[in-house]
């Protein structure tokens, strides 16, 4: 409940107007512009949050990883969520030739674009045209979760009701703590879009795994580009918090995106929703210890542990697929043939797709721990299995063994 002072226009994207009605959830949603009060919690520095900066110059070997892709031009962290169009914007990803698909969950004005044309026409315009023509200008805020007049929480993104439709669990029987989760799971996710009509589309319809996702890729031989190098066709991940999580421990105890995002918290005699949205290793009393009861320290620390365990397998998962890739460019320079070539290829892409699943999620495996280092594992397995096949390849046809930096590769020459 709460006192309505003014009344509001249906689907409002102006924060500004929402103020009035909402002034404490006003002032904590705009704290997710500062990143001024972020701290580094780790040796590795921070596993994201809401500092841009660059991963290519932060892991200059993503540019190998993402050869002939624009992700190997331009990637980097997010920042906040107010801060979310302006960072789309000034992406170098394919410049003025952005789909409206780029901009699906960075504009409250969306929905409203959405609900005058249509979903489909949104997709296809340009998002120099919705900027320049149609003056989207507003960041994620109130709008994209919230009935302007009601306040009841709801789901704005027609790419989400469509997939939980396609898997017979439709949104709008969904409870009010569910919602609570549904707001966040319609963006926190990946998707991809055909190249024809840009529609927007959640790749869920065989399940939430990596390897349910990945089958339904190949089902329909969706690749997002074909590697510089390798010349393997891969996915690029985008990010998948919500499938992430869905295999968690979390997740089985209905423990859900707001409730460690945007707490519960008190102002004077009022139990309000926090919404300066965050990490809760910068709330953890609120976020964790309502639940656990170990110090505050401790919590961190196990938390670390956790991130430390799933970088440390995305460093050795990044190092086995640059070494697969080098050995598939020393079959190819040998002569090795594009069908000689499939079962490496085939690799580099189960490889690929489950590094980048865990190296585009947002927690550094925190969501999932074991699920995370099971992918990773695998990821690992894949790489050197690609790299053994090529191998062969090279020594069929006298090839030079490339200079392995991550090993010594004398015995492979034998």
């Amino acid at each position: 409940t709460y006192i309505k002072i003014k009344e509001l226009q249906p689907g409002e994207p102006d924060p500004a107007e929402w103020k009035t009605n909402f002034p404490q959830q006003y002032a904590d949603y705009m704290k997710t512009t500062d990143t001024e009060t972020l701290f580094d919690y780790s040796k590795y520095g921070r596993y994201g949050g809401s500092e841009a900066f660059s991963k290519l110059e932060k892991d200059p070997r993503m540019k190998r990883l993402f050869a002939g892709y624009a992700f190997g031009i331009d990637y980097n962290e997010e920042r906040g969520h107010m801060n979310a169009l302006n960072d789309m914007l000034s992406i170098k990803r394919l410049g003025d030739k952005k789909p409206g698909s780029c901009m699906t969950c960075k504009s409250p004005q969306v929905p409203l674009f959405m609900e005058q044309y249509s979903p489909a026409k949104f997709y296809m315009t340009p998002v120099k045209e919705l900027i320049e023509k149609h003056d989207f200008k507003h960041s994620i805020n109130c709008a994209d979760c919230h009935d302007a007049n009601t306040a009841e929480i709801k789901v704005t993104r027609p790419a989400y009701m469509e997939a939980m439709e396609r898997r017979g669990t439709p949104v709008s029987g969904d409870d009010h703590d569910r919602m609570r989760t549904n707001t966040c799971v319609q963006c926190h996710v990946e998707y991809y879009w055909q190249k024809d009509d840009n529609y927007l589309t959640f790749p869920w319809d065989k399940g939430y795994t990596i390897e349910s996702i990945e089958a339904y890729y190949d089902e329909i031989s969706f690749a997002d580009w074909v590697h510089d190098e390798s010349g393997a066709p891969l996915v690029k991940i985008q990010h998948p918090e919500h499938e992430l999580w869905s295999t968690g421990i979390h997740a089985r105890g209905d423990v859900g995106c707001v409730d460690c995002h945007m707490p519960y918290k008190r102002e004077g005699s009022v139990k309000v929703t926090d919404h300066w949205i965050r990490s809760p290793l910068m709330n953890l009393t609120n976020a964790c210890l309502t639940c656990h009861r170990e110090p505050e320290n401790e919590m961190r620390d196990r938390i670390i542990e956790i991130q430390d365990r799933t970088y440390h397998l995305l460093d050795r998962s990044e190092t086995a697929i640059i070494d697969m890739i080098d050995m598939i460019v020393a079959a190819k320079n040998a002569g090795a043939t594009d069908e000689e070539l499939t079962e490496a290829r085939s690799f580099h892409r189960k490889a690929h797709i489950r590094w980048d699943f865990i190296s585009a999620e947002n927690s550094m495996g925190f969501h999932s721990p074991q699920e995370s280092v099971r992918m990773l594992g695998d990821a690992i397995d894949y790489a050197r299995q690609g790299e053994l096949s090529a191998l062969k390849l090279v020594h069929k046809y006298g090839g030079t063994l490339p200079a392995k930096k991550s090993g010594d590769l004398s015995m492979l020459s034998k």
